[in-house]
């Protein structure tokens, strides 16, 4: 190694030589001046004090020593080399050289590292392989459990079969051998009894001639039912017997008078012969009953008939009827129309009729202002509490007014809520026709106008919201007469009040107006006996269960009535007004609150108070059989209509619907008008309607079906929003019922498929026809009108005549391939598998567009 002297290892170091020689006297080595030779021990003692002074220990400056040191030194030098003519050259030569130390430690240590992360990384790879190993073990062995689970019930499942088959067999072999012992004990019998009749017959014949030869003259013999012989007829059971013990008696001789001649026992009872009624269908252990007789011999009856059935088993009219008439009873059948005739009312029973308030129900388009006509006239705010300011139920309200007694129904205007319109027209004596005299005849006024001609009620139209500006009186006098509906004034016979249901106007014109025509109706009706009435409006409410808006028609309404409503009964337990208070009884025209009934009945039903809950039941169950027999049958018969519809039902798209509402009245509605939203492409099923929250079994029910879930005004309970969870079902929460319309509108536009239609962007005129050897026959055309495109399908036509149809193979504005050609521009044409283009032809371009239906 070069002998390096402080300066130089200054000027290496890029350090002043004061500086360098400061810091060699601080670490200890002793050097004579800056031109002083500095050995590699001296530099290397130098280097371990600035790390020590530095704060590096020995440690760290080990663990930080870098893995290699470059050293670059420069030694300059001067020859001296000729230059000519005796002349010499100073040239100074500078050698550079470049030494690198490796640090051995950090690469023994690096390896060391990297052998030991191979070492960590084959240990992981085993690892990782036996916990491989491990999983494929225990899921080998879950599948062979499972296997073999699967196989031990197989075995199982098999000997159960077995085991029924056997008992089966047993059973069917036991009752073969039933029947057989049960004919030949009967025809034991018959030969018994016939042999017993003979052997009576033949004693019966010696004694009465013995009596002929020992006895009086026979007009002394009484002749109510007298034998040939004199004596009366001897009647003897079928079944009893014939044989008797001999006893040895003397041959008498003396006369014997007709009276001691008689039996000493009296004639047997006569089979007693019953009607049984027989209903449609009847369980077996109940017509035992009704033929007071035991099951086994009923059940050994059918068994004749070849009929296998057990005492819970019900068996159909027709069977029971031969039942009857085998055990000798005369069979009734009984209809549910039977049934429903008895609760006809009777008008012994009916009692005194008495006057009674009308029934008004108020009618009219959608915003036309019947509820606050009402309202004004109940001096509440009724049109604030419902959703969206529009009326969504049937309201009852009795009311008391300074005229007198008038019991009002408020109706929906919306076009979704026709049968509750229909309902109110039906059970309504006069019906308020509301019409704004800024708005004028609109279709609901059109319906609720053919709503009563169809019940035969008359109608008072109240011309409402005269208090605006624009309000006129006389279009919508000359609108209702192109309907039909001709005013007083104008020489027809229907009452005109113009009112403000805002300020109050012409109120008590209305009312008298009302008051009126029921004193020309004369209604009437009996205020005692049971009561009768309709369903106006049905709910499930919490804590208080079904809950039932009934208005009495007849009779009085009392607590603990049985009462039938539809196909729901039960007892009444609390009846509430419209106010809300608890009321005792109910008379005619007035609207009360019920509860206490088995379920929510379909609004419109009527309601039946009967002597007992035990026919209300009997009847209630027999109309639920009807109902679900006629429901069973119109989806058979859609069934067997639909053969040849389902063949395409790969094609057709159905949007289900699971429909709960608060009020029967609006889930009906509801239903009807998703029904209307039906389409030939998308049909919405209803899968099911109710009334009251969402339970966890609408949702599964829903989840199963596929279905979405409307929720108008109710909300899921707690298992409801759990099952919501896990299934994921689309629940949509409505308050009013056209938003709840107009989202299904919507998403049934969304599965309608597109049309596609075409529409003519260009043509071109083939004036020449030139040959190419890549593509055939190219036409030299002439764009007349539009443009033609190179992805654009086209038409060749002749004539104007369609003659091919396909696309473009080139496109070409002189030599250059071109996209679109413009009208008014030549271009060179060739067409896709086709060389019959001709000069005079045309070339018709045209696209496909989408367009998107509406429902």
């Amino acid at each position: 190694m070069s002998e390096v002297t402080v300066t130089q290892f200054a000027d290496t170091l890029k350090i002043p030589v004061e500086k360098l020689l400061t810091q060699l006297g601080e670490a200890g080595i002793s050097v004579a001046g800056a031109d002083a030779v500095i050995s590699d021990d001296a530099k290397q003692d130098l280097l371990t004090y600035l790390r020590r002074t530095h704060g590096h220990d020995e440690s760290t400056a080990t663990a930080a020593a870098p893995r290699k040191i470059t050293l670059n030194r420069r030694t300059s030098t001067e020859i001296k080399v000729g230059a000519g003519q005796g002349r010499a050259k100073t040239v100074t030569v500078e050698v550079r050289r470049k030494r690198t130390y490796v640090n051995r430690d950090v690469l023994e240590g690096e390896a060391r590292k990297q052998q030991e992360e191979i070492e960590r990384l084959k240990a992981e790879e085993q690892a990782r392989a036996e916990q491989e190993r491990q999983r494929e073990q225990l899921e080998h062995e879950r599948l062979q459990r499972e296997k073999d689970e699967a196989e031990a019930e197989a075995r199982k499942k098999k000997a159960e079969e077995d085991a029924l088959r056997v008992s089966e067999q047993a059973t069917a072999q036991e009752t073969e051998k039933t029947r057989v012992r049960i004919e030949e004990e009967t025809r034991k019998r018959d030969v018994e009894a016939r042999q017993r009749r003979e052997a009576i017959g033949k004693r019966e014949v010696r004694r009465e001639v013995v009596d002929v030869l020992t006895s009086a003259p026979e007009e002394d013999v009484p002749d109510d039912k007298a034998t040939l012989f004199g004596r009366q007829e001897l009647h003897v059971a079928a079944d009893a017997s014939g044989r008797r013990k001999k006893k040895k008696t003397r041959r008498r001789t003396v006369a014997v008078s007709a009276e001691s001649s008689r039996h000493g026992f009296e004639r047997p009872t006569a089979p007693v012969v019953r009607e049984v009624a027989v209903p449609e269908t009847i369980k077996v252990g109940e017509l035992a009953q009704r033929l007071a007789v035991k099951s086994t011999d009923v059940i050994r009856s059918l068994m004749k008939l070849g009929v296998m059935a057990t005492i819970n088993q019900a068996i159909d009219q027709d069977t029971a009827t031969l039942v009857v008439e085998e055990f000798g009873h005369t069979a009734k059948p009984v209809k549910v129309e039977d049934l429903e005739d008895s609760l006809k009312p009777v008008d012994a029973d009916a009692g005194e009729k008495k006057p009674r308030p009308p029934v008004v129900t108020v009618m009219g388009h959608v915003d036309h202002g019947k509820t606050s006509l009402l309202d004004y006239i109940r001096r509440t705010k009724v049109a604030s509490g419902e959703a969206g300011g529009i009326t969504q139920h049937i309201g009852a309200y009795h009311v008391e007014t300074d005229k007198g007694l008038i019991t009002f129904l408020d109706t929906p205007g919306h076009a979704a809520f026709t049968s509750m319109r229909a309902r109110g027209a039906k059970v309504t004596d006069i019906i308020v026709l509301v019409v704004a005299a800024d708005d004028g005849v609109m279709p609901q006024t059109e319906e609720a106008i053919v709503h009563a001609r169809a019940a035969g009620v008359p109608i008072v139209v109240a011309v409402n919201k005269i208090d605006k500006s624009d309000a006129d009186l006389d279009r919508v006098r000359q609108e209702l007469v192109a309907k039909e509906v001709v005013p007083e004034e104008w020489g027809g016979d229907t009452m005109f009040v113009n009112v403000s249901a805002k300020t109050g106007q012409g109120m008590d014109d209305l009312l008298n107006a009302i008051l009126l025509q029921a004193e020309v109706l004369e209604l009437t009706a009996a205020t005692d006996g049971r009561a009768a009435g309709v369903v106006i409006e049905s709910s499930l409410e919490k804590g208080r269960g079904a809950v039932a808006t009934v208005l009495v028609t007849r009779g009085r309404l009392r607590l603990g009535d049985a009462l039938l409503a539809g196909h729901e009964y039960g007892r009444v337990r609390a009846m509430t007004n419209e106010l809300g208070m608890p009321v005792t009884e109910a008379g005619p025209s007035q609207p009360v609150s019920v509860l206490g009934l088995s379920g929510t009945p379909n609004a419109g039903d009527e309601v039946q108070v009967l002597e007992d809950e035990r026919k209300a039941r009997e009847l209630a169950q027999f109309r639920l059989s009807r109902t679900r027999d006629v429901k069973l049958a119109q989806q058979q018969a859609t069934k067997l209509e639909d053969v040849f519809s389902q063949l395409d039902a790969s094609q057709s798209k159905s949007l289900q619907l699971l429909i709960k509402a608060d009020v029967q009245g609006s889930a009906e509605a509801l239903s009807d008008a998703m029904k209307k939203l039906s389409h030939d492409e998308v049909q919405v099923k209803v899968i099911s309607t109710g009334v009251g929250g969402l339970s966890a079994s609408d949702v599964t029910l829903a989840a199963a079906s596929k279905a979405i879930i409307i929720a108008f005004n109710v909300r899921a309970d707690g298992a409801g929003r759990e099952a919501i969870k896990e299934t994921g079902v689309d629940v949509r929460y409505y308050s009013i019922i056209y938003q709840a319309i107009d989202d299904v509108r919507a998403a049934i536009t969304g599965m309608l498929s597109p049309v596609i239609r075409e529409q003519i962007v260009g043509l071109a005129e083939v004036r020449d026809v030139f040959k190419s050897p890549k593509f055939g026959d190219i036409a030299g055309c002439l764009v007349v009108d539009g443009y033609v495109r190179r992805n654009n399908p086209i038409r060749v036509l002749r004539n104007n005549a369609v003659i091919y149809e396909g696309e473009l193979e080139s496109l070409r504005r002189f030599k250059d391939d071109v996209n679109e050609v413009r009208s008014g521009t030549e271009c060179g044409i060739g067409v896709r598998n086709y060389n019959d283009v001709k000069p005079g032809d045309q070339i018709e371009c045209y696209e496909r567009i989408t367009v998107e239906r509406t429902a």
